[in-house]
Protein backbone atom coordinates (compact mmCIF):
# COMPACT_ATOMS: atom_id res chain seq x y z
CA UNK A 1 0.00 0.00 0.00
CA UNK A 2 1.33 3.48 -0.86
CA UNK A 3 1.86 6.25 1.65
CA UNK A 4 -1.10 8.43 2.52
CA UNK A 5 -1.12 11.50 0.29
CA UNK A 6 -2.27 14.50 2.27
CA UNK A 7 -1.62 18.18 1.57
CA UNK A 8 -0.58 19.23 5.09
CA UNK A 9 -2.07 22.70 4.72
CA UNK A 10 -5.52 21.13 4.35
CA UNK A 11 -5.38 19.31 7.68
CA UNK A 12 -7.23 20.54 10.74
CA UNK A 13 -3.96 20.56 12.70
CA UNK A 14 -2.29 22.88 10.17
CA UNK A 15 -5.17 25.36 10.43
CA UNK A 16 -4.92 25.24 14.21
CA UNK A 17 -1.16 25.82 13.98
CA UNK A 18 -1.75 28.92 11.86
CA UNK A 19 -3.92 30.31 14.64
CA UNK A 20 -1.41 29.27 17.29
CA UNK A 21 1.33 31.04 15.37
CA UNK A 22 -0.61 34.31 15.38
CA UNK A 23 -1.09 33.93 19.12
CA UNK A 24 2.51 33.24 20.08
CA UNK A 25 4.71 34.58 17.25
CA UNK A 26 6.03 37.35 19.51
CA UNK A 27 6.14 35.31 22.69
CA UNK A 28 9.28 35.75 24.81
CA UNK A 29 11.27 32.64 25.65
CA UNK A 30 12.24 34.28 28.93
CA UNK A 31 8.59 34.49 29.92
CA UNK A 32 8.02 30.83 29.07
CA UNK A 33 10.79 29.84 31.47
CA UNK A 34 9.58 32.26 34.14
CA UNK A 35 6.06 30.84 33.96
CA UNK A 36 7.15 27.19 34.08
CA UNK A 37 9.99 26.22 36.38
CA UNK A 38 9.90 22.65 34.99
CA UNK A 39 10.12 23.70 31.34
CA UNK A 40 13.65 22.39 30.75
CA UNK A 41 12.81 18.99 32.23
CA UNK A 42 9.49 18.77 30.33
CA UNK A 43 11.13 19.76 27.05
CA UNK A 44 14.00 17.26 27.25
CA UNK A 45 14.10 13.85 25.57
CA UNK A 46 16.57 11.04 26.23
CA UNK A 47 17.90 7.89 24.59
CA UNK A 48 20.58 6.20 26.68
CA UNK A 49 23.14 8.96 27.32
CA UNK A 50 21.85 11.05 24.39
CA UNK A 51 19.94 14.08 25.70
CA UNK A 52 17.98 16.53 23.54
CA UNK A 53 16.94 19.77 25.23
CA UNK A 54 14.44 21.63 23.03
CA UNK A 55 13.19 23.98 25.74
CA UNK A 56 14.70 27.08 24.10
CA UNK A 57 12.17 27.10 21.27
CA UNK A 58 9.16 29.29 20.68
CA UNK A 59 6.84 26.51 21.68
CA UNK A 60 4.02 26.10 24.16
CA UNK A 61 2.40 22.90 25.34
CA UNK A 62 -0.56 23.70 23.08
CA UNK A 63 1.66 24.12 20.02
CA UNK A 64 3.43 20.84 20.73
CA UNK A 65 0.17 18.97 21.11
CA UNK A 66 -1.05 20.41 17.81
CA UNK A 67 2.18 19.46 16.05
CA UNK A 68 1.71 15.87 17.23
CA UNK A 69 -1.88 16.07 15.95
CA UNK A 70 -0.46 17.02 12.55
CA UNK A 71 1.79 13.94 12.62
CA UNK A 72 -1.20 11.75 13.41
CA UNK A 73 -3.42 13.37 10.82
CA UNK A 74 -0.98 12.56 8.01
CA UNK A 75 -0.60 8.96 9.28
CA UNK A 76 3.09 9.29 10.18
CA UNK A 77 3.00 6.10 12.26
CA UNK A 78 1.82 4.15 9.23
CA UNK A 79 4.58 5.70 7.09
CA UNK A 80 7.24 4.69 9.62
CA UNK A 81 5.94 1.11 9.68
CA UNK A 82 5.86 0.98 5.88
CA UNK A 83 9.49 2.13 5.63
CA UNK A 84 10.75 -0.46 8.11
CA UNK A 85 8.61 -3.20 6.50
CA UNK A 86 10.06 -2.75 3.01
CA UNK A 87 6.99 -1.27 1.31
CA UNK A 88 7.61 0.55 -1.96
CA UNK A 89 7.54 4.06 -0.47
CA UNK A 90 10.01 5.43 -3.04
CA UNK A 91 7.26 5.25 -5.64
CA UNK A 92 8.89 7.38 -8.35
CA UNK A 93 11.72 4.85 -8.56
CA UNK A 94 9.59 1.83 -7.56
CA UNK A 95 11.86 0.97 -4.65
CA UNK A 96 11.72 0.09 -0.99
CA UNK A 97 13.69 2.28 1.42
CA UNK A 98 15.63 -0.03 3.72
CA UNK A 99 18.86 1.53 4.93
CA UNK A 100 17.54 0.51 8.37
CA UNK A 101 17.92 -3.16 7.37
CA UNK A 102 21.67 -2.62 6.98
CA UNK A 103 21.98 -2.14 10.76
CA UNK A 104 19.15 -4.42 11.86
CA UNK A 105 20.33 -6.28 14.98
CA UNK A 106 16.95 -7.74 15.94
CA UNK A 107 17.34 -11.06 14.15
CA UNK A 108 13.94 -10.49 12.54
CA UNK A 109 13.27 -10.96 8.84
CA UNK A 110 12.98 -7.98 6.50
CA UNK A 111 11.14 -8.80 3.28
CA UNK A 112 11.53 -7.24 -0.15
CA UNK A 113 9.34 -8.79 -2.82
CA UNK A 114 8.53 -11.60 -0.41
CA UNK A 115 12.21 -12.51 0.11
CA UNK A 116 14.14 -12.06 3.35
CA UNK A 117 17.07 -9.73 2.60
CA UNK A 118 18.84 -10.14 5.94
CA UNK A 119 20.86 -13.11 4.71
CA UNK A 120 22.40 -10.99 1.95
CA UNK A 121 23.00 -8.11 4.36
CA UNK A 122 24.77 -10.38 6.88
CA UNK A 123 26.78 -12.05 4.13
CA UNK A 124 28.04 -8.67 2.89
CA UNK A 125 28.90 -7.59 6.44
CA UNK A 126 30.95 -10.75 6.90
CA UNK A 127 32.75 -10.04 3.62
CA UNK A 128 33.52 -6.49 4.79
CA UNK A 129 34.79 -7.90 8.09
CA UNK A 130 36.98 -10.52 6.46
CA UNK A 131 38.47 -8.17 3.87
CA UNK A 132 39.10 -5.42 6.45
CA UNK A 133 40.95 -7.86 8.69
CA UNK A 134 43.05 -9.08 5.75
CA UNK A 135 44.09 -5.53 4.84
CA UNK A 136 44.66 -4.27 8.40
CA UNK A 137 46.68 -7.33 9.41
CA UNK A 138 48.82 -7.09 6.27
CA UNK A 139 47.82 -10.54 5.00
CA UNK A 140 46.37 -9.04 1.83
CA UNK A 141 49.37 -7.70 -0.10
CA UNK A 142 49.71 -5.20 -2.89
CA UNK A 143 50.91 -6.38 -6.29
CA UNK A 144 54.61 -6.45 -5.26
CA UNK A 145 53.96 -8.36 -2.05
CA UNK A 146 54.03 -5.38 0.30
CA UNK A 147 51.36 -4.71 2.94
CA UNK A 148 48.82 -1.94 2.31
CA UNK A 149 49.55 1.38 4.02
CA UNK A 150 47.07 3.75 2.31
CA UNK A 151 43.42 3.50 1.27
CA UNK A 152 41.88 5.83 -1.32
CA UNK A 153 38.08 5.98 -1.57
CA UNK A 154 36.91 7.11 -5.02
CA UNK A 155 33.24 8.08 -5.14
CA UNK A 156 30.94 11.09 -5.05
CA UNK A 157 27.80 12.14 -3.20
CA UNK A 158 26.66 9.41 -0.84
CA UNK A 159 29.62 7.28 -1.94
CA UNK A 160 31.95 9.93 -0.53
CA UNK A 161 30.26 12.25 1.97
CA UNK A 162 29.12 9.53 4.40
CA UNK A 163 32.35 7.52 4.61
CA UNK A 164 34.47 10.69 4.59
CA UNK A 165 32.44 12.21 7.42
CA UNK A 166 32.56 9.09 9.60
CA UNK A 167 36.28 8.45 9.09
CA UNK A 168 37.03 12.09 9.88
CA UNK A 169 34.71 12.11 12.91
CA UNK A 170 36.18 8.91 14.35
CA UNK A 171 39.85 9.45 13.51
CA UNK A 172 40.64 9.05 17.22
CA UNK A 173 39.83 5.35 16.73
CA UNK A 174 41.79 4.93 13.49
CA UNK A 175 44.39 2.23 12.91
CA UNK A 176 47.70 2.58 11.06
CA UNK A 177 46.16 2.91 7.60
CA UNK A 178 46.15 6.36 5.99
CA UNK A 179 42.79 7.16 4.40
CA UNK A 180 42.20 9.52 1.47
CA UNK A 181 39.06 10.56 -0.43
CA UNK A 182 38.71 11.60 -4.06
CA UNK A 183 35.32 12.87 -5.23
CA UNK A 184 35.36 16.08 -7.27
CA UNK A 185 36.16 15.65 -10.97
CA UNK A 186 39.05 18.03 -10.47
CA UNK A 187 42.32 16.67 -11.82
CA UNK A 188 44.37 18.93 -9.55
CA UNK A 189 42.69 17.37 -6.50
CA UNK A 190 43.27 13.85 -7.84
CA UNK A 191 46.97 14.38 -8.49
CA UNK A 192 47.43 16.28 -5.22
CA UNK A 193 46.01 13.22 -3.44
CA UNK A 194 48.07 10.56 -5.18
CA UNK A 195 51.37 12.40 -5.80
CA UNK A 196 53.03 11.12 -2.61
CA UNK A 197 51.41 7.68 -2.55
CA UNK A 198 53.22 4.45 -3.24
CA UNK A 199 51.20 2.45 -5.81
CA UNK A 200 52.62 -0.78 -4.39
CA UNK A 201 51.06 -0.18 -0.96
CA UNK A 202 47.89 1.74 -1.87
CA UNK A 203 44.43 0.19 -2.03
CA UNK A 204 41.86 1.98 -4.21
CA UNK A 205 38.19 1.53 -3.32
CA UNK A 206 35.94 2.57 -6.22
CA UNK A 207 32.37 3.19 -5.08
CA UNK A 208 29.69 3.52 -7.74
CA UNK A 209 26.38 1.67 -7.72
CA UNK A 210 26.03 1.70 -11.52
CA UNK A 211 29.73 2.09 -12.33
CA UNK A 212 28.68 4.79 -14.80
CA UNK A 213 28.93 7.97 -12.68
CA UNK A 214 31.03 10.37 -14.76
CA UNK A 215 33.03 11.91 -11.92
CA UNK A 216 33.85 8.59 -10.26
CA UNK A 217 34.77 6.77 -13.47
CA UNK A 218 36.91 9.67 -14.72
CA UNK A 219 38.79 9.74 -11.43
CA UNK A 220 39.10 5.95 -11.35
CA UNK A 221 40.49 5.83 -14.90
CA UNK A 222 42.99 8.60 -14.08
CA UNK A 223 44.16 6.73 -10.99
CA UNK A 224 44.37 3.50 -12.97
CA UNK A 225 46.59 5.16 -15.64
CA UNK A 226 48.82 6.54 -12.86
CA UNK A 227 49.00 3.07 -11.30
CA UNK A 228 49.98 1.46 -14.61
CA UNK A 229 52.50 4.22 -15.36
CA UNK A 230 54.39 3.33 -12.19
CA UNK A 231 55.30 -0.12 -13.43
CA UNK A 232 52.17 -2.12 -12.60
CA UNK A 233 50.35 -4.22 -15.21
CA UNK A 234 46.66 -4.74 -15.96
CA UNK A 235 47.00 -8.07 -14.13
CA UNK A 236 48.16 -6.24 -10.99
CA UNK A 237 44.92 -4.25 -10.66
CA UNK A 238 43.28 -7.20 -8.89
CA UNK A 239 45.62 -6.74 -5.91
CA UNK A 240 45.26 -2.98 -5.40
CA UNK A 241 41.72 -2.18 -6.55
CA UNK A 242 38.33 -3.18 -5.15
CA UNK A 243 34.85 -1.92 -6.03
CA UNK A 244 31.46 -1.41 -4.44
CA UNK A 245 28.92 -1.72 -7.25
CA UNK A 246 26.03 -3.65 -8.78
CA UNK A 247 27.51 -3.56 -12.30
CA UNK A 248 29.58 -6.74 -12.15
CA UNK A 249 30.48 -6.83 -15.86
CA UNK A 250 31.85 -3.26 -16.02
CA UNK A 251 33.85 -3.69 -12.82
CA UNK A 252 35.46 -6.90 -14.05
CA UNK A 253 36.18 -5.21 -17.38
CA UNK A 254 37.99 -2.47 -15.44
CA UNK A 255 40.31 -5.20 -14.14
CA UNK A 256 38.96 -5.76 -10.64
CA UNK A 257 38.69 -9.38 -9.51
CA UNK A 258 35.17 -10.73 -8.96
CA UNK A 259 36.08 -11.63 -5.37
CA UNK A 260 36.93 -7.99 -4.73
CA UNK A 261 33.49 -6.65 -5.68
CA UNK A 262 31.13 -5.73 -2.84
CA UNK A 263 27.46 -5.60 -3.69
CA UNK A 264 24.86 -2.87 -3.22
CA UNK A 265 21.07 -2.93 -3.46
CA UNK A 266 18.58 -0.62 -5.13
CA UNK A 267 16.59 -0.35 -1.86
CA UNK A 268 19.42 1.73 -0.37
CA UNK A 269 19.67 5.34 -1.51
CA UNK A 270 23.14 6.76 -2.00
CA UNK A 271 22.91 9.32 0.81
CA UNK A 272 21.74 6.56 3.18
CA UNK A 273 24.37 4.03 2.15
CA UNK A 274 27.34 4.45 4.51
CA UNK A 275 25.94 1.53 6.54
CA UNK A 276 26.42 -0.80 3.55
CA UNK A 277 29.56 -1.85 1.68
CA UNK A 278 29.83 1.84 0.75
CA UNK A 279 31.24 2.06 4.28
CA UNK A 280 34.09 -0.31 3.42
CA UNK A 281 36.61 2.52 3.81
CA UNK A 282 35.16 3.14 7.31
CA UNK A 283 35.74 -0.48 8.26
CA UNK A 284 39.25 -0.35 6.80
CA UNK A 285 40.15 2.87 8.61
CA UNK A 286 38.62 2.04 11.99
CA UNK A 287 38.46 -1.75 12.03
CA UNK A 288 35.27 -3.77 11.66
CA UNK A 289 34.46 -3.75 15.39
CA UNK A 290 34.14 0.03 15.40
CA UNK A 291 32.15 -0.06 12.14
CA UNK A 292 29.80 -2.55 13.78
CA UNK A 293 29.44 -0.27 16.83
CA UNK A 294 28.39 2.50 14.44
CA UNK A 295 25.68 0.18 13.08
CA UNK A 296 24.60 -0.73 16.62
CA UNK A 297 24.13 2.92 17.52
CA UNK A 298 22.02 3.51 14.42
CA UNK A 299 19.93 0.43 15.24
CA UNK A 300 19.23 1.80 18.73
CA UNK A 301 17.95 5.04 17.19
CA UNK A 302 15.91 3.02 14.66
CA UNK A 303 14.25 1.11 17.50
CA UNK A 304 13.53 4.33 19.38
CA UNK A 305 12.11 6.00 16.26
CA UNK A 306 9.92 3.02 15.44
CA UNK A 307 8.54 2.36 18.92
CA UNK A 308 8.56 5.59 20.98
CA UNK A 309 5.36 7.62 21.24
CA UNK A 310 5.59 10.83 19.26
CA UNK A 311 5.82 13.03 22.35
CA UNK A 312 8.87 11.01 23.49
CA UNK A 313 10.31 10.50 20.01
CA UNK A 314 13.49 12.47 19.29
CA UNK A 315 13.48 12.50 15.44
CA UNK A 316 9.72 13.13 15.28
CA UNK A 317 9.87 16.01 17.76
CA UNK A 318 12.86 17.67 16.06
CA UNK A 319 11.23 17.31 12.63
CA UNK A 320 7.99 18.89 13.86
CA UNK A 321 9.87 21.78 15.46
CA UNK A 322 11.69 22.30 12.17
CA UNK A 323 8.36 22.38 10.29
CA UNK A 324 6.98 24.83 12.86
CA UNK A 325 9.76 27.29 12.06
CA UNK A 326 10.01 26.63 8.33
CA UNK A 327 6.30 26.76 7.51
CA UNK A 328 4.94 29.20 10.09
CA UNK A 329 7.84 31.48 11.03
CA UNK A 330 9.19 31.13 7.44
CA UNK A 331 12.77 30.78 8.68
CA UNK A 332 14.02 28.82 5.60
CA UNK A 333 17.41 27.76 7.06
CA UNK A 334 18.84 25.86 10.01
CA UNK A 335 22.32 25.94 11.50
CA UNK A 336 24.13 22.88 12.85
CA UNK A 337 27.05 23.60 15.20
CA UNK A 338 28.97 20.58 16.54
CA UNK A 339 31.24 21.46 19.44
CA UNK A 340 33.87 18.99 18.27
CA UNK A 341 36.45 19.65 15.59
CA UNK A 342 36.18 15.97 14.67
CA UNK A 343 32.75 16.75 13.17
CA UNK A 344 33.94 19.21 10.51
CA UNK A 345 32.39 17.07 7.77
CA UNK A 346 29.00 16.64 9.49
CA UNK A 347 27.39 19.74 7.96
CA UNK A 348 28.30 18.84 4.33
CA UNK A 349 26.95 15.35 5.01
CA UNK A 350 23.69 16.73 6.45
CA UNK A 351 23.38 19.14 3.54
CA UNK A 352 23.10 16.24 1.12
CA UNK A 353 20.94 14.19 3.48
CA UNK A 354 18.40 16.96 3.98
CA UNK A 355 18.51 19.15 0.88
CA UNK A 356 18.80 16.36 -1.69
CA UNK A 357 15.97 14.53 0.05
CA UNK A 358 13.50 17.34 0.66
CA UNK A 359 14.38 19.90 -2.00
CA UNK A 360 11.16 19.15 -3.88
CA UNK A 361 8.33 21.34 -5.21
CA UNK A 362 5.91 18.64 -6.42
CA UNK A 363 3.87 16.61 -3.95
CA UNK A 364 3.22 12.86 -4.00
CA UNK A 365 0.08 13.43 -6.08
CA UNK A 366 2.09 15.26 -8.73
CA UNK A 367 0.76 18.69 -7.77
CA UNK A 368 2.86 21.83 -7.40
CA UNK A 369 3.14 22.50 -3.67
CA UNK A 370 1.83 25.78 -2.26
CA UNK A 371 3.96 25.72 0.89
CA UNK A 372 7.64 25.69 1.77
CA UNK A 373 9.52 22.37 1.71
CA UNK A 374 13.12 21.67 2.54
CA UNK A 375 15.54 23.59 4.73
CA UNK A 376 18.85 25.21 3.86
CA UNK A 377 21.38 23.53 6.16
CA UNK A 378 24.61 25.29 7.07
CA UNK A 379 27.04 25.60 9.94
CA UNK A 380 30.54 24.95 11.25
CA UNK A 381 32.28 23.74 14.40
CA UNK A 382 32.53 24.99 17.95
CA UNK A 383 33.92 28.35 18.89
CA UNK A 384 34.99 28.92 15.27
CA UNK A 385 31.42 30.02 14.54
CA UNK A 386 31.57 32.78 17.16
CA UNK A 387 34.21 34.44 15.02
CA UNK A 388 32.29 33.86 11.80
CA UNK A 389 28.49 33.85 11.45
CA UNK A 390 27.09 34.04 14.99
CA UNK A 391 26.89 37.82 14.64
CA UNK A 392 24.10 37.36 12.09
CA UNK A 393 22.20 34.93 14.30
CA UNK A 394 22.50 37.12 17.41
CA UNK A 395 21.85 40.56 15.95
CA UNK A 396 20.73 40.04 12.35
CA UNK A 397 17.20 40.31 11.01
CA UNK A 398 16.66 36.60 10.38
CA UNK A 399 15.44 33.91 12.75
CA UNK A 400 17.83 30.97 12.33
CA UNK A 401 17.11 27.90 14.50
CA UNK A 402 20.28 26.24 15.76
CA UNK A 403 21.26 22.69 16.68
CA UNK A 404 24.15 22.73 19.16
CA UNK A 405 25.85 19.32 19.42
CA UNK A 406 28.14 18.71 22.37
CA UNK A 407 29.92 15.96 24.31
CA UNK A 408 30.36 15.84 28.10
CA UNK A 409 33.84 14.31 27.88
CA UNK A 410 36.76 14.87 25.56
CA UNK A 411 38.58 11.92 24.02
CA UNK A 412 42.09 12.92 25.10
CA UNK A 413 40.92 13.99 28.57
CA UNK A 414 42.19 17.59 28.58
CA UNK A 415 39.68 19.05 31.02
CA UNK A 416 40.93 22.66 30.74
CA UNK A 417 40.28 22.81 27.00
CA UNK A 418 37.05 20.86 27.24
CA UNK A 419 35.63 22.96 30.05
CA UNK A 420 36.24 26.10 28.00
CA UNK A 421 34.71 24.47 24.93
CA UNK A 422 31.57 23.35 26.75
CA UNK A 423 31.25 26.65 28.59
CA UNK A 424 30.80 28.17 25.14
CA UNK A 425 28.34 25.41 24.17
CA UNK A 426 26.04 26.30 27.05
CA UNK A 427 26.68 30.04 26.86
CA UNK A 428 25.75 30.37 23.20
CA UNK A 429 22.37 28.68 23.66
CA UNK A 430 21.68 30.85 26.71
CA UNK A 431 22.79 34.04 24.98
CA UNK A 432 20.54 33.33 21.99
CA UNK A 433 17.39 33.04 24.05
CA UNK A 434 18.16 35.59 26.78
CA UNK A 435 19.78 38.33 24.74
CA UNK A 436 20.75 41.59 26.48
CA UNK A 437 18.35 44.43 27.21
CA UNK A 438 18.92 48.19 27.05
CA UNK A 439 18.91 48.28 30.82
CA UNK A 440 21.59 45.61 31.04
CA UNK A 441 23.77 47.39 28.46
CA UNK A 442 23.30 50.70 30.27
CA UNK A 443 24.40 49.16 33.57
CA UNK A 444 27.31 47.38 31.90
CA UNK A 445 28.67 50.60 30.37
CA UNK A 446 28.15 52.48 33.60
CA UNK A 447 29.99 49.81 35.61
CA UNK A 448 32.86 49.98 33.11
CA UNK A 449 33.09 53.76 33.61
CA UNK A 450 31.95 54.38 30.03
CA UNK A 451 29.03 56.68 30.83
CA UNK A 452 30.18 59.03 28.08
CA UNK A 453 29.58 56.25 25.50
CA UNK A 454 26.10 55.23 26.64
CA UNK A 455 24.27 57.38 24.12
CA UNK A 456 26.65 56.38 21.33
CA UNK A 457 26.75 52.60 21.94
CA UNK A 458 23.56 51.66 23.76
CA UNK A 459 21.47 50.45 20.81
CA UNK A 460 24.40 48.74 19.09
CA UNK A 461 25.11 46.55 22.10
CA UNK A 462 21.53 45.40 22.65
CA UNK A 463 20.75 41.76 21.86
CA UNK A 464 17.12 41.05 21.09
CA UNK A 465 17.40 37.43 22.25
CA UNK A 466 14.43 35.12 21.79
CA UNK A 467 16.45 33.10 19.26
CA UNK A 468 15.60 29.37 19.14
CA UNK A 469 17.98 26.45 19.57
CA UNK A 470 18.19 22.75 20.44
CA UNK A 471 20.99 21.37 22.60
CA UNK A 472 22.02 17.80 21.72
CA UNK A 473 24.36 16.32 24.30
CA UNK A 474 26.17 12.98 24.42
CA UNK A 475 28.66 11.60 26.90
CA UNK A 476 31.51 11.05 24.45
CA UNK A 477 32.14 10.89 20.70
CA UNK A 478 32.16 7.12 20.13
CA UNK A 479 31.29 5.06 17.04
CA UNK A 480 28.03 4.01 18.70
CA UNK A 481 27.02 7.56 19.61
CA UNK A 482 27.87 8.81 16.13
CA UNK A 483 25.59 6.08 14.72
CA UNK A 484 22.79 7.33 16.97
CA UNK A 485 23.32 10.91 15.84
CA UNK A 486 23.40 10.16 12.10
CA UNK A 487 20.33 7.91 12.24
CA UNK A 488 18.47 10.62 14.16
CA UNK A 489 19.03 13.12 11.36
CA UNK A 490 18.05 10.49 8.76
CA UNK A 491 14.72 9.92 10.49
CA UNK A 492 14.15 13.64 11.05
CA UNK A 493 14.53 14.11 7.29
CA UNK A 494 12.06 11.30 6.57
CA UNK A 495 9.44 12.73 8.93
CA UNK A 496 9.73 16.18 7.37
CA UNK A 497 9.33 14.77 3.85
CA UNK A 498 6.32 12.69 4.80
CA UNK A 499 4.53 15.61 6.41
CA UNK A 500 5.33 17.83 3.41
CA UNK A 501 3.79 15.09 1.23
CA UNK A 502 6.85 14.81 -1.01
CA UNK A 503 9.06 11.92 -2.12
CA UNK A 504 12.26 12.19 -0.07
CA UNK A 505 14.15 9.31 -1.66
CA UNK A 506 14.55 10.32 -5.30
CA UNK A 507 16.86 13.08 -6.55
CA UNK A 508 15.95 13.90 -10.13
CA UNK A 509 17.19 17.45 -9.54
CA UNK A 510 20.74 16.13 -9.68
CA UNK A 511 20.40 15.10 -13.32
CA UNK A 512 19.79 18.27 -15.35
CA UNK A 513 23.18 19.83 -14.65
CA UNK A 514 24.88 16.55 -15.55
CA UNK A 515 22.99 16.34 -18.86
CA UNK A 516 23.94 19.89 -19.82
CA UNK A 517 27.55 19.27 -18.76
CA UNK A 518 27.73 16.41 -21.27
CA UNK A 519 26.53 18.74 -24.02
CA UNK A 520 29.09 21.38 -23.08
CA UNK A 521 31.80 18.74 -22.94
Amino acid sequence: MPLKNQNPTQTEAWKKLQNKYQEIKDIELKSLFLNDSDRKEKYTLKLNDFTVDFSKNRLTDEVLVTLFELANEVDLKDAIEKMFSGDIINETENRAVLHTALRNKSGNKVLVGGKNIMGAVDQTLQKIKGFSEQIISGKHKGYTGKAITDVVNIGIGGSDLGPRMVVDALQYYKNHLHTHFISNVDGDHVFETIKNLNPETTLFVIVSKTFTTQETLTNAETVKKWFLSKGATQEDIQYNFVAVSTNLASVINFGIAADNIFTMWDWVGGRYSLWSAVGLSISLALGFEHFNELLTGAYEMDTHFKTADFDKNIPVTLALISIWYNNFFETESEVVIPFSQYLTQLVPYLQQLSMESNGKSVDRDGNKVNYQTGNVIWGNTGTNVQHAFMQLIHQGTKIVPVDFIGFSESLYGNTDHHNKLMANFYAQAEALYLGKTKEEVHLELKTANQQDKIQQLLLFKVFEGNKPSNSLLMNKLTPKNLGILIAMYEHKTFVQGHIWNIYSFDQFGVELGKELAKKYL
